[in-house]
């Protein structure tokens, strides 16, 4: 299938290159003084991310590490805390690694070959392509899950992409459809028309470029590609998170390990062993001052549970947490150290937060 002769090639990346033109989106904020970093810190941040969300977070992130360096140089709780709320937080910390190793490695300048940049942590092939199109103007192809989607149905490729032979022929299509020209504006122009125009649901064929020859729409079958993933059981987990304040109102924080969900990130912690010795207390009274001090007016329950469960979803599992509320009584003995934090929703440390725990102090302190 990939045997295109020059012709379909061309005809496919002048008619995708001719949209662009008139209707692609030019003004994005890593699209202004377009740097190797800066294309390279919102190509990780939009994996499995959409723009609209990724907009904010870049410019921030942007703003408080603005080079390699400074990226570099800055401690990982302050960069995972001006990831918080973004997701994936394996990203931040592998963006982080990375940094390190463009200064060791390349001086400070990021690699400018896809060889070099897979061999950073967090970067494989279709990232590692999109930058070397589009900072380095490289004959490199891409293949995200909104090119997929565009391959996927113009040729009509039956299969879930995350199965090998499938990912492979959307590959061998890519490759050959890449022109050798115009090179960063093709990557572009895909990505956009699988995100505006060719999108998961409702796309609006009747506006797209491609639409002619387009085999999904000439079949009415757009919906039936891509493939559907082979649908699995989502299991269900459970646990409970002590959220525990002291008399100025701080709540009890702790630094997950290395490894593991939520990796180095701040959480409220879920064994109660570890809270032993604290004089946490949950008698009517005493939850009647929490209450006041956190203006909460929820339901207690005589062992700190109020009755509530949240539910956070990651890739393969939901996780459902029972937050239980606790009062310091008399004044803490845990002092601050690298694995505790008293946090002060009122004036909030920067740190990395895991998202479902800002949640649920942003909840607490409304």
């Amino acid at each position: 299938m990939a045997n295109l002769d020059t012709v379909a090639s061309k005809q496919f990346s002048d008619a995708l290159l001719n949209w662009f033109d008139h209707h692609g989106r030019k003004d994005l904020p890593w699209q202004k003084n377009i740097s190797a970093y800066r294309v390279w810190v919102s190509e990780i941040m939009l994996q499995q991310t959409q723009v609209k969300t990724v907009i904010p977070y870049f410019e921030k992130f942007i703003a408080r590490f603005p080079d390699v360096t400074s990226l570099a140089s800055a401690k990982e709780d302050d960069v995972l805390h001006y990831w918080s709320g973004l997701g994936y937080y394996s990203r931040a910390r592998n963006l982080h690694k990375s940094a390190k190793q463009i200064c060791q490695l390349f001086n400070a300048e990021l690699p400018n070959t896809v060889e070099a940049l897979i061999s950073l942590p967090g970067i494989g092939r279709s990232t590692a392509g999109a930058i070397a199109a589009i900072a380095f103007h490289q004959h490199n192809a891409i293949l995200d899950g909104n090119v997929k989607r565009v391959l996927a149905r113009y040729y009509a490729v039956d299969g879930w992409p995350g199965k090998s032979t499938v990912a492979n022929t959307l590959w061998e299509l890519a490759e050959a459809l890449t022109p050798k020209q115009r090179v960063a504006d093709y990557t572009q122009a895909i990505m956009d028309l699988g995100a505006t125009l060719c999108t998961r649901s409702r796309p609006s064929c009747p506006e797209c470029p491609m639409q002619r020859d387009c085999q999904a729409f000439q079949q009415d079958r757009v919906a039936h590609y891509p493939g559907k993933k082979p649908k699995k059981v989502i299991p269900i987990k459970t646990t409970a998170m002590y959220v525990v304040v002291n008399q100025q109102g701080h709540l009890l924080l702790q630094k997950r390990p290395a490894t593991g969900v939520w990796a180095s990130l701040w959480s409220l912690p879920e064994d109660p062993q570890q809270l032993s010795g604290l004089g946490l207390c949950h008698t009517a009274t005493e939850q009647g001052a929490m209450t006041v001090a956190l203006n909460q007016v929820k339901q207690w329950t005589n062992n700190g549970d109020i009755g509530v469960t949240l539910r956070h979803t990651f890739s393969h599992f939901h996780l459902d947490i029972s937050p239980r509320y606790y009062r310091v009584k008399t004044p803490s003995r845990i002092m601050e150290a690298k694995q505790w934090l008293w946090f002060n929703p009122a004036e909030p440390a920067k740190v990395g937060i895991a998202a479902p725990v800002k949640k649920l102090i942003d909840q607490l302190v409304k």
